[in-house]
Parts: structure tokens; sequence; C-alpha cells
């Protein structure tokens, strides 16, 4: 039986279609659910096994990216997700939904609210839009638990993207619980702190985490918009790496 995905959406995600596209091409029955569906109990999140939250400008990104979006998810529907990651199910954020997950308290492990980390405007002082290239770092994640070492390409749009921490001793804790999961490389195939291939500064290069379970991933870059070899701008000169169809595909056969 193939696992059930939810894909959330509301006023100013833009990436659902992308998103439920890349998890039913994995083999999953994708479904895109407007919050209000499972505010108003239309919809249950019990009845899936993956939560996404797609990337797009969730209520214009007032007061910060994904702020409002958080502030909803934790008042109106944070019993119901607390139970469906007590079930062991999967959670994935991209962009925005990195960025909500963050502020809701999700990641990288429990805070209420979020204090540990943050995500904040870009070094360059501008919105990035543009294809990176990431490595896979070793952890526990369930997405990504056979791609260690693995370089993917992704497009990245975002204007905060910028992962920074209270103090050294958090970004120490996210290095050595294995919470970081993608890190932002060079040509060389070294992360790196340096713009453009770190695109918003991030420190300690990072381009994801996952909370301590491994179940909860959320990462800036796009994964859902490189799937098809064609998505890839250089997709006919043979010279980019492969699409990023294992990590929806990891999450998927979790669950058969």
């Amino acid at each position: 039986m193939k696992p059930k995905i939810a894909i959330l959406k509301t006023d100013g995600t833009n990436c659902d279609e992308e998103l439920c596209f890349a998890f039913s091409q994995a083999g999953g029955r994708s479904e895109i659910v407007h919050i209000n569906s499972l505010i108003s109990g239309k919809k249950q999140l019990n009845t899936f096994h993956i939560l996404g939250l797609p990337g797009g400008f969730s209520y214009g990104d007032d007061i910060l990216s994904g702020k409002i979006l958080a502030n909803e998810l934790r008042h109106q529907l944070k019993r119901q997700i607390d139970a469906f990651i007590a079930q062991n199910k999967l959670v994935i954020g991209i962009c925005n939904g990195f960025q909500s997950l963050v502020r809701m308290g999700y990641l990288p492990w429990t805070m209420d609210p979020a204090e540990d980390v943050s995500l904040i405007g870009n070094n360059s002082g501008h919105f990035e839009c543009r294809w990176i290239r990431l490595r896979v770092v070793k952890s526990r994640c369930v997405f990504t638990n056979t791609l260690v070492g693995e370089v993917f390409e992704m497009p990245v749009a975002h204007g905060e993207g910028k992962l920074v921490v209270k103090n050294n001793a958090i970004f120490k804790k996210l290095q050595n619980n294995k919470h970081i999961i993608f890190q932002y490389i060079d040509m060389n195939g070294k992360p790196t702190m340096t713009y453009p291939h770190n695109p918003n500064g991030s420190i300690g290069a990072i381009a994801g985490i996952v909370d301590t379970t491994g179940r909860i991933l959320g990462l800036m870059p796009h994964p859902e918009r490189h799937t098809l070899l064609h998505h890839h701008p250089n997709w006919r000169r043979d010279v980019f790496t492969h699409p990023c169809n294992a990590i929806f595909e990891h999450a998927v056969s979790y669950f058969i």
C-alpha cells in the first residue's frame, strides 16, 4: 500500500504542485491539503504518513519568512502535528516550509519558542534565485541515510536563508549530534562560506538540518524542482549531478 503524503497549502505557497509531483513520482500517494481543511477537521492529519511543507511566501512573509504560518500551525494544529510526529511519521519543510519548522520550534530540536537557531536575511542583502551544489552529510536522517557523500544540484529561491545559531555551543551540538544534513559546496566539492557557492552565509555552510529523531527534515534549496533530467539548465550537456528523486524515494520506502 502506497504511503499517503499531505502537501500543505495556504495563501502564498507556490511549490505545492512540484512537491506533490516529486512524492508521487517517488511512489507515494500525494494530495495537496489546504490548511483550513485540517483546522476545520475536514481532513485529518493522522490519515497521512508524510507531511510536506512547501516553499513560497506564506502570507506574504510578513513579519518574518514563515512566521505567520508557524504561528498558525502552533496555535491551531500543534496537537495534531505532535501526535503525527509521535507516530513515527515524517515531516519535510523546504525553503519557506523549513523557515516555518524552525520558527515553530521543531528544528533542530524541540524549542518553545525557537531560540537556539534561526534563519535570517542573506549576507548578499538580496533575494537569491539560482542553482547551487550540495553534499549530503552523514546523519540519522531517514530522507538521506544511504546518500552520504552524494552531490546534488538544486535551485535556491530565498531572501532569508542564512542559518545562524545562538552561540558556538549550539553549533557544536549541531555537528556532534549529526543534525547537519546538507552543506553548500564549492566546485571542488568542499563545504564553503564563500559567495556565491554559499548563497546566504549560513554558518558551517549548512543548507539543511534534521531533528533528533531523524524524521523531521528542513532545507533551504528545492529538491522538488529537480526531479526530471530536463529540469536542470544544462540537461543536454551531461555535466550536472543526478536529479533529487532519491530523497523522496527514501521517505516513501520508509513505510513500505
